[in-house]
């Protein structure tokens, strides 16, 4: 629209009614949502962006296509925008990811962000993994001072999946074996005294120390004091690696300990544990295999660490071509 047409629209804005105030603004919202996206797109990308083939930082610019500003690699020649080689690249309706992500900010159904962002479920279904696959990486570092450490388990769900290799459960179901099996899916959780926490799904049923290893030690602080129940895996991961350790046993009724390092108790990660499995039980069971997604969702949302669509975005496009 020219300048002179574009003032003499606007100049009618207030004159208005109600209804026809709320249409306008209904339809500009989808290309104010889009604006915003590509912003912040453009905003997370500068000074880091490089080809996702070779990895090359030089490029040039090279037209635009959908919106987003495209380049070409000096090295290998390959054209690519600020998405490629991101879970976000090919995803349409750009417009409206910014009210989806304030749905999963809300932690609402597939179904119900689907209505409220206009869109179909299995659009919606396919939105929420994508922008989860880099949160579930999104862990800190380290682990450091009192570090505790517990597990949990969730009975495994092949919900969604086209062949089944037993009997279908009817709502849920239990387990057909008693005590901890290989029909559980087990959840390591460790959280130090700060907040910071790890988690990860290990495999199905006892927790080994083996495990231990492969998801817990490359986070701990070497001067760690890893807090854990009574379980014999702990012992034998915390002597083979030489770290300080110390068990509560909780079968005995022991809840706390007093030390000079301070107290001794699991009730840190029990709690989340707690929030954990309270917060899983609204999305009527959680398919084992997109376990890890959710746990990268509720670290985002726990303690309200990630509380707006826009930072949920950034940890969705901010770990790419690594």
């Amino acid at each position: 629209m020219r300048a002179p047409r574009f003032r003499k629209w606007f100049a009618q804005l207030p004159a208005l009614n109600v209804p026809q105030r709320l249409q306008t603004l209904s339809a500009l919202h989808p290309a104010a949502g889009l604006d915003r996206i590509i912003a912040l797109i453009a905003q997370v990308k500068e000074g880091r962006r490089r080809c996702p083939a070779c990895a090359c930082e030089c490029y040039y610019r090279h037209g635009q296509a959908n919106g987003l500003q495209r380049y070409r690699c000096r090295a290998c020649g390959r054209t690519y925008n600020d998405l490629s080689g991101t879970p976000l690249a090919h995803l349409r309706l750009r417009e409206k990811w910014l009210d989806y992500l304030d749905t999963m900010l809300a932690s609402k159904s597939v179904r119900k962000a689907a209505r409220e962002v206009g869109v179909h479920r299995n659009t919606a279904f396919r939105w929420r993994h994508r922008f989860l696959d880099q949160a579930r990486h999104d862990r800190p570092k380290t682990l450091s001072g009192i570090a505790e450490a517990d597990e949990m388990f969730i009975l495994e769900s092949k919900k969604g999946s086209r062949k089944l290799d037993s009997p279908a459960r009817k709502r849920g179901g239990r387990a057909r074996k008693r005590g901890i099996s290989s029909e559980l899916d087990c959840i390591l959780v460790a959280r130090d005294r700060s907040g910071q926490t790890i988690d990860a799904v290990v495999g199905r049923g006892s927790l080994t120390a083996g495990q231990l290893e492969r998801h817990l030690l490359p986070r701990l602080d070497r001067q760690v004091l890893l807090v854990s129940d009574s379980h014999a895996a702990y012992r034998a991961f915390a002597r083979k690696h030489r770290i300080a350790h110390e068990a509560v046993n909780l079968q005995a009724g022991i809840r706390v300990r007093r030390r000079a390092a301070g107290a001794i108790h699991v009730q840190n990660v029990n709690a989340y544990h707690a929030r954990l499995r309270q917060w899983l039980s609204h999305f009527r069971g959680v398919a084992s295999r997109y376990l890890p997604n959710y746990l990268g969702w509720r670290w985002a949302l726990d303690g309200e660490r990630i509380t707006t669509a826009e930072q949920l975005l950034r940890i969705a496009i901010g770990a790419i071509n690594r």
